[in-house]
């Protein structure tokens, strides 16, 4: 695991090593054992290394035989074995035994294509001097991060933005669209961030820049779900062989590996099949109160017979560890698990330097309870239009609160527009109410439900469940799961490998029928199904929790006047209106409704904008 950075310039200039040292300096956190530099006419590239595997001789940026393909690399090749020994059948010669030297041989078997014979996480440039091009491209699901900047002068890339701030000449402005969905996603959907003129280029894409400066943008592959109605055992069987080869690839390494451990059947599934492998270390974290996970996740470490590790996060620890987490996340993240995450990745780091964790599984099989509300709907879809109309119009001249008047509403709003992903923070409304921005804004960005409709046009021959997986596939799980998982675990230089979302096992989750994964009243049944007489039985059924944080009660007490005073101090007067923010928690502390997530989202949102624009002037730079 490693942290790269570059530049293409589009006119005869050589970058200079101290720019690419500021730019690999600044995540010198996801490469602390070694770091290398190459430069030519127009292009530079940087890196820093976490050593992981080929300990000795796996230096980049690493070249082909010829000196004439030159690549950096962050990630992990798992069938890199695989393809050493079928280019070397070809002909190939290795100066190294590293995966990622595999890749450049396999760019000059392949060229573009080569990306579709990867299995494993990337996001990797390579400059072809040949063709006097720069090619990179990013995995599958989007595990490791691309980040990039183009203007008529120079393409800037690197695994965090922070590297692209550390440039020359880079401007610090917020993206107000990219802020207006920030506040219902509670993260920037791709391919923007919130600076503008920085994107992300997103999974399972490949960019091209040219010496001239032309660029494309090309997509390799899609997480089309394809359900086939065959036998219920045959998938069972499919998910065991599966799975357990997917655990086998990721546990490949030159260093100690561990496994992250709560109490649900994900990371459970994944431990269970490392341990059968060899003897490893777990690790759990919890909060004080009735949702502690850790003494579940110690009583299943008991009977994995893992050496196990916990840790008890207090209300001190996790507000503490606030600043350096925003810093580290590059944009706002409004997912409070995420310092939970922090705080396992820091206490896991003491004893290993490479962890297997559970994320993907619910995306691929469906674990997510809301997953299960087609289900439940389905008796008032089944009505006719005249009549959903009238219910859904009752409905809204209903109480707030009042039973059924949800259901109601649910039931009577299609799908497109019901389900946007696993957050709905804000409303359109509600951003109206909470936002210092003009109306002409509001009514002209692409809003959360057109970006959501690109996906759903994509998916109107699938069932409701696969539509809602195939929404968080491109959403939530780059924009939240992914995002959180590398920026959380490279804050303290650990690999985070995540077996779930392996292109192997998703070939045989993509063709699942929705009534194999929302069955019996239960999520991600057909998965639970194939875990029993792996796992636990105490394990197999219960209910998923993630890091469930007390933010409710924090709120509610006297952080709250904290985290209101904090708001007020960052700057964020421009865009967002103070005082509807203070009606909120006073509304919260009443018991008016539950304001938590709508507080912590614009302390967030506060947090990075103390972060990373304190260098602007005072005034507000809007940019579309």
């Amino acid at each position: 695991m490693c942290g790269i950075a570059g530049v293409v310039y589009f006119e005869d200039r050589e970058p200079s090593i101290p720019m690419l040292e500021q730019m690999t300096n600044v995540i010198v956190h996801r490469g602390p054992n070694d770091s290398g530099f190459w430069t030519d006419n127009r292009v530079g590239l940087g890196f820093r290394r976490l050593s992981i595997i080929d300990i000795q001789e796996g230096h980049q940026p690493l070249t082909n035989e010829d000196d004439s393909v030159w690549i950096i690399f962050n990630g992990e090749i798992y069938n890199y074995k695989e393809l050493r020994s079928m280019l070397q059948g070809r002909g190939h010669q290795f100066r190294t035994h590293s995966d990622t030297e595999v890749i450049v041989h396999m760019y000059e078997e392949y060229g573009e294509d080569c990306v579709k014979h990867l299995r494993g996480m990337f996001g990797f440039a390579i400059w072809d001097k040949k063709k006097k091009q720069l090619f990179a491209a990013r995995d599958h699901f989007g595990i490791k991060p691309f980040y990039y900047h183009v203007n008529d002068r120079q393409f800037l890339f690197g695994s965090e933005i922070k590297s692209l701030l550390a440039a020359e000449g880079m401007n610090r402005l917020i993206h107000t669209d990219s802020l207006l969905n920030y506040l219902t996603f509670q993260y920037v959907p791709e391919p923007n961030t919130m600076f503008h003129g920085i994107q992300k280029l997103p999974p399972a894409h490949y960019v091209k820049v040219t010496f001239d400066g032309d660029m494309s943008i090309h997509k390799y592959w899609d997480p089309m779900f394809e359900p086939e109605d065959r036998p219920f055992d045959e998938y069972v069987e499919q998910i065991r062989e599966k799975l357990k080869d997917s655990v086998a690839h990721h546990m490949v390494s030159d260093v100690e590996r561990g496994c992250f451990l709560s109490s649900g059947i994900d990371s459970t599934a994944i431990a269970t099949h490392m341990r059968n492998i060899e003897p490893i270390r777990t690790f759990s974290v919890g909060f004080e109160g009735p949702n502690n996970e850790t003494p579940i996740a110690a009583q299943t470490a008991a009977a994995l017979g893992t050496e196990h590790y916990d840790k008890i996060i207090t209300r001190d620890d996790f507000f503490n560890t606030l600043p350096k987490a925003v810093w580290h996340q590059d944009e706002p993240v409004a997912d409070p698990s995420a310092i939970a995450l922090y705080h396992v990745a820091q206490l896991a780091r003491e004893h290993v330097t490479v962890v297997l964790s559970g994320e993907g599984a619910d995306e691929l099989f469906g674990g997510y309870r809301i997953y299960r509300e087609p289900l439940s709907l389905a008796p008032i879809e089944r009505l006719p239009h005249s009549i959903k109309r009238m219910l859904n119009r009752f409905a809204r001249v209903l109480p707030s609160g009042i039973s059924g008047r949800n259901y109601l509403l649910r039931g009577t709003t299609p799908l497109e527009e019901r389900f946007l992903g696993n957050a709905k923070i804000f409303t359109e409304d509600m951003k109206a109410e909470v936002l210092r921005l003009d109306s002409e804004m509001l009514r002209a960005y692409k809003n959360p439900q057109q970006i959501a409709a690109d996906y759903y046009n994509m998916t109107k021959h699938l069932d409701p469940v696969s539509r809602m997986q195939y929404i968080d596939m491109n959403l939530w799980m780059p924009g939240d799961i992914l995002m959180k998982a590398d920026k959380m675990t490279m804050a303290h230089s650990l690999e985070l490998r995540v077996p779930f979302l392996d292109k192997e096992l998703y070939e045989v989750a993509r063709r699942i029928p929705a009534k194999y994964r929302i069955a019996n009243g239960t999520t991600k049944y057909i998965f639970r199904k194939a875990m029993e007489g792996i796992i636990p039985d105490f394990i197999l059924n219960r209910p998923k929790l993630g890091f469930p944080v007390p933010l409710r009660q924090w709120v509610h007490g006297p952080m709250g006047d904290t985290l209101l005073e904090q708001i007020k101090a960052s700057g964020i007067e421009d865009y967002i209106n103070i005082g509807t923010v203070e009606k909120m928690l006073q509304k919260h502390r009443n018991g008016q409704g539950d304001f938590a997530r709508r507080i912590w989202t614009i302390y967030i949102f506060a947090l990075w904008h103390m972060t990373y624009m304190e260098e602007l002037p005072k005034k507000a730079v809007f940019a579309h």
